[in-house]
């Protein structure tokens, strides 16, 4: 029999103890993924860098019969990630132990299995605020089993790149290691392998190599062309598969499938970025790794409904922040098309501070963060991520690093920018320093046991013997002096941390280096300056969802407000910002609010609303400013009137009274604008896109809510977890935002109950509690079926407007 792979996430059991008693009572029945800390209240008492959520220490313990059916083979254990300083036994054999928290790695447990298996895991998570995002706790990603023979194709040893692709012709090469059996040796290896298409009868090439064994294991090069071939691009993201067999005296003796994405990928200094050849500009996002009401424990279901929303936002790329992704992640990037930029590190040689960014301030137990194992485990967690997510054609550059400058003090004083005599904002100016200033600075400054020039060329060197054709990136806070420090010659591509006001001094003191902008303001600006010049790659938005954490004294705020979607994955304003910029869709969208609270000016006469610094645009931050989808106020009342639009007019229209029309060439900031008297009714903004064509948005006045609507969002066939949307609704079924309440869970057949979130950044609510809130009229339920064979159903119990159900 060949391998089998096999998901080992059921049947674990969990105790939240620092010592474990192993008394049966204890232990809990779960379900991996896991995470221990989203299901905890949050507390103030804790810290908001990491959500205001626990830590602790955790057990898992899983009992098995012995997988081995067999001579002959082998049995391992694949983590995708167990969050974090975890200790691994089997049968009280200490296997393994794993410091950080995001990198993959595997487990050969062959030798040690008996005849029925107990797997201790320790997960040691009392450092609780040791990151400026959440992390959550537990085994919170996947946990494989494979099996194979003892003469078996190495795990993660199976390489694929694409080579020589024009429109007739490319090339897939097979860099292979194979791992023999003593029993073997002197037998006749043969390697076949072919690549296949969906739907195809037959294999469209195939290549093979056959040797005497004479070694314990040996590596391989196999070249696979392909005609006509079919290219994986953001907008045709193709597959094919690659099936390897393994034959040992004519005995298959075991066969990998490998998805394979033909593509290239190609940044030049002068022009920008290429995909297959054309011209594109990259139009991503960042993620941090939690997904809302799951914690880090995130399901495939919540990615795919979240990444689908972005994409249709114009999303082309993910810059995974700051840690390495989860294999669901990626392969749902490889199928939807997104390109991403996996980030291996955040700490390198020093710590940060996990509470204020920047250099380290907190110098207690429970801030300790990757830093501490760096030297001893950056090559293994390095390298084991890079082997486990090679083949995944959506990952187009690798980052050692995120705003490592900050733990270096002497780059940052060599900048100028700190320095007590200067008065300017980091944000919007220039360096302070020249570059031959900079270089004085370097040399004179005290010099640190670890520089950084050092340690960036290292982690390269260690990318590109493993993958020597993505190219190298890092998020780089304080360019100026990267340039200088020897961490921009470790770079393919040198990455802008909210630098973009250094674009054009960039370009000309160092024409040589492609830039990218790794981490930008949400903001119409940002993009603006990267269309504007050519040289630019593209940007990554911080960020592409709101994320729990990094909100330091910051009560009851316990999410960072910077995404284009809220935690509940609702579309927010500069969604529909980017939305207007990043696709050919007509985009028209209404906010309003009052112009009593807001601090635009207002001429009444003409119905004009402007900002009161005409430049104040081109500052903006990471927020947007309050507004509201309401059209609910009172008669004496002044409204703004905001309408995004890509639509180059937009007319707007209170019931029957049309207040003039606004030009998007005329508005710098690409928000149209209107100050008018509130009139209970409709407001309708209607985009004009050509003499026969409008985009229109329209807003009504609603009554007293008179339901609730249940929305199944279903992201695939087999959903096991299932996700719904609640909202209020008046007897005219018009959703009503600005009014909110609360109903409770009742009545669930064939679903177990996860949690819910409304978006709120603001409330300390549990997310799994069954008492549920809506937020600006709206609320996401998570739910799990049991059976999906079986129908599924549950109620919604409002103490006033009754009883909702919903049947499947």
């Amino acid at each position: 029999m060949p391998r089998n792979d096999d998901l080992f996430n059921d049947e674990w059991q969990f105790l939240l103890k620092d010592i474990p008693h192993f008394l049966a009572d204890d232990w809990q029945a779960v379900q991996l993924p896991h995470d221990w800390s989203i299901a905890f209240p949050f507390s103030s008492e804790l810290d908001g860098a990491t959500g205001y959520l626990p830590g602790g220490i955790g057990w898992y313990k899983k009992t098995f019969a012995n997988p081995i059916t067999r001579l002959h083979q082998n049995a391992f254990l694949i983590f995708d990630g167990i969050y974090n300083h975890s200790q691994i036994w089997l049968n009280g054999t200490h296997l393994h132990t794993q410091h950080y928290g995001y990198s993959p790695f595997i487990i050969d447990i062959t030798r040690h299995l008996e005849e029925e298996n107990e797997l201790l895991i320790k997960v040691d998570r009392t450092r609780f605020v040791d990151s400026r995002w959440y992390t959550g706790s537990g085994i919170y990603r996947d946990v494989h089993l494979v099996m194979t023979d003892q003469s078996h194709i190495r795990l993660w040893q199976n390489k694929l790149s694409t080579h020589k692709i024009t429109p007739n012709y490319a090339e897939i090469h097979q860099d292979i290691e194979i791992e023999f059996s003593k029993r073997h040796q002197d037998k006749t290896m043969r390697l076949i392998s072919k690549v296949i298409e969906s739907n195809a009868a037959g294999a469209l090439s195939s290549s093979r190599y056959e040797t005497k064994i004479e070694r314990v294991s040996d590596k391989y090069h196999l070249i696979l062309p392909i005609k006509n071939p079919k290219l994986w691009d953001t907008d045709t993201p193709f597959f094919y598969t690659v099936v390897s067999e393994l034959y040992i005296d004519n005995v298959l003796v075991d066969i990998t499938e490998e998805r394979c994405g033909v593509r290239s990928i190609h940044f030049d200094a002068m022009k920008g970025f290429f995909l297959n050849n054309r011209p594109m500009k990259i139009q991503g996002v960042c993620l941090h790794h939690d997904g809302g009401i799951v914690g880090a424990a995130v399901p495939r279901e919540v990615w795919q409904r979240r990444l689908a929303i972005l994409k249709c936002g114009g999303v082309n790329a993910i810059r995974v922040a700051h840690n390495p992704a989860s294999k669901v992640l990626l392969d749902l990037c490889d199928e939807l098309g997104l390109l991403v930029q996996d980030e291996f590190f955040d700490e390198w040689d020093y710590p940060k501070d996990k509470r204020n960014n920047m250099g380290e301030q907190h110098a207690d137990y429970y801030s300790r963060g990757s830093y501490e194992y760096f030297q001893e485990d950056a090559e293994k967690d390095l390298t084991n991520t890079l082997l486990c997510h090679h083949n995944h054609p959506s990952i187009f550059m690798w980052s050692i690093g995120n705003e490592i400058e900050w733990t270096y003090p002497r780059n940052v004083q060599a900048t100028g920018f700190f320095d007590a005599k200067w008065d300017g904002n980091y944000f919007w100016s220039l360096p302070p320093n020249s570059p031959s200033e900079i270089t004085q600075q370097l040399k004179s400054l005290p010099k640190q046991r670890y520089d950084i020039g050092r340690t960036a060329q290292k982690l390269t060197q260690w990318v590109k013997a493993l993958d020597p054709h993505r190219p190298v990136t890092a998020n780089c806070i304080l360019p100026s002096v990267s340039y200088l420090s020897g961490y921009s010659d470790a770079l393919d591509v040198i990455g802008y941390s909210y630098r973009r006001v250094i674009y054009d001094y960039g370009h000309q003191h160092y024409p040589h280096l492609p830039i990218i902008g790794n981490e930008n303001l949400p903001q119409w600006h940002e993009w603006k300056a990267v269309i504007e010049r050519p040289f630019i790659a593209g940007l990554f938005l911080w960020t592409g969802i709101n994320y729990l954490g990094e909100s330091h004294n910051q009560w009851p705020t316990k999410i960072t407000n910077s995404g284009l979607l809220d935690t509940a994955g609702f579309k927010k304003p500069n969604y529909f910002l980017f939305q207007s910029l990043w696709t050919e869709t007509p985009i028209t969208k209404i906010y309003t609010h009052l112009a009593s609270s807001s601090d635009l000016n207002i001429d009444m006469v003409n119905y004009l609303a402007f900002e009161k610094d005409p430049h104040a645009w081109e500052q903006r931050l990471w927020s947007w400013h309050d507004v509201e989808q309401h059209w609910n106020y009172e008669n004496d009342d002044w409204i703004i009137v905001e309408v995004i639009s890509n639509c180059p007019s937009v007319e707007l229209w209170v019931n029957e009274k049309t207040y003039g029309i606004r030009h998007l060439t005329n508005q710098n900031d690409r928000i149209m604008r209107w100050a008018v008297p509130f009139t209970a009714g409709s407001i309708q903004a209607r985009g004009r896109i050509d003499d026969r064509s409008e985009c229109i948005d329209a807003i009504a006045t609603t009554q007293q809510a008179y339901s609730l609507n249940i929305t199944e969002e279903v992201v695939s066939d087999n959903d096991e977890v299932k996700q719904f949307v609640i909202s209020i609704l008046d007897k005219n079924n018009a959703p009503i935002t600005h009014q909110d309440t609360s109903f409770i869970l009742d009545d669930m057949c064939n679903l177990d109950w996860i949690g819910s979130d409304n978006g709120n950044i603001n409330t300390a609510t549990c997310f799994n509690q069954k008492k549920c809130h809506t937020y600006q009229g709206k609320t996401l339920l998570l739910m799990r079926i049991k059976n999906q064979n079986a129908d599924y159903s549950f109620s919604i119990l409002h103490p006033h407007l009754g009883r909702f159900t919903y049947d499947f």
